[in-house]
């Protein structure tokens, strides 16, 4: 089980973040637990969300699956994630954002069905692309949280988001691997949800 590199990394990208940026702290006595508020509502929100919380469980069992070293694709997810939230923290408005989280949701639900193995380099590279605008349209639902708010919404999201990859890595390699017909059942019905997705958005 290689989790610890995956979690490493996503800490690694939270160290990385231009938190100067976004450092305009309040002089409000409630600021800390109004970043504490930000915090647990960002860390939440992959788990609420069924494209989010789909899309990110089954890079998890693909990865797990399929790719190797397991961590690296989750890994892009988080870091790109991450990215693409400062992205909508800034204002950037990026076209086609919902039909690109379903079409995560589809490609990825296909992917961990059929049990595609895909080299560790084009396996990060798709999944950051798809992270991307997941964090986009995290961003942009978050953009009212400012100074330590904004740095603790961008922490518990990475870090809910770190979680759900880790969940499905750790499904992939308990159970999936054992039992493949689970893993295609399971990646089915998450491509199903995206197609789903798709359709509702036609």
């Amino acid at each position: 089980m290689q989790a610890k590199p995956l979690i490493a990394s996503a800490t690694a990208a939270l160290a990385a973040l231009p938190l100067a940026a976004l450092a305009h702290p309040s002089a409000d006595a409630g600021a800390h637990h109004h970043a504490l508020d930000a915090a647990l509502h960002a860390f939440a929100h992959p788990f609420t969300g069924a494209d989010h919380l789909a899309a990110m469980v089954a890079v998890g069992a693909w990865s797990a699956l399929t790719v190797r070293p397991a961590w690296r694709a989750p890994a892009a997810f988080v870091a790109l994630l991450v990215a693409g939230a400062l992205a909508g923290f800034a204002g950037l408005q990026l076209p086609g954002v919902e039909p690109m989280i379903a079409a995560s949701v589809l490609v990825l639900g296909l992917l961990l069905a059929l049990q595609k193995k895909m080299p560790w380099g084009a396996a990060a590279t798709l999944a950051g692309v798809f992270a991307f605008f997941h964090g986009a349209a995290h961003g942009m639902e978050l953009a009212g949280d400012t100074g330590l708010a904004a740095v603790a919404a961008l922490a518990g999201m990475a870090l809910g988001s770190a979680l759900l990859h880790l969940a499905g890595m750790l499904l992939g390699h308990g159970l999936l691997q054992r039992h493949r017909l689970l893993a295609s059942l399971g990646g089915a019905a998450t491509a199903t949800l995206g197609a789903f997705m798709l359709i509702r958005l036609a």
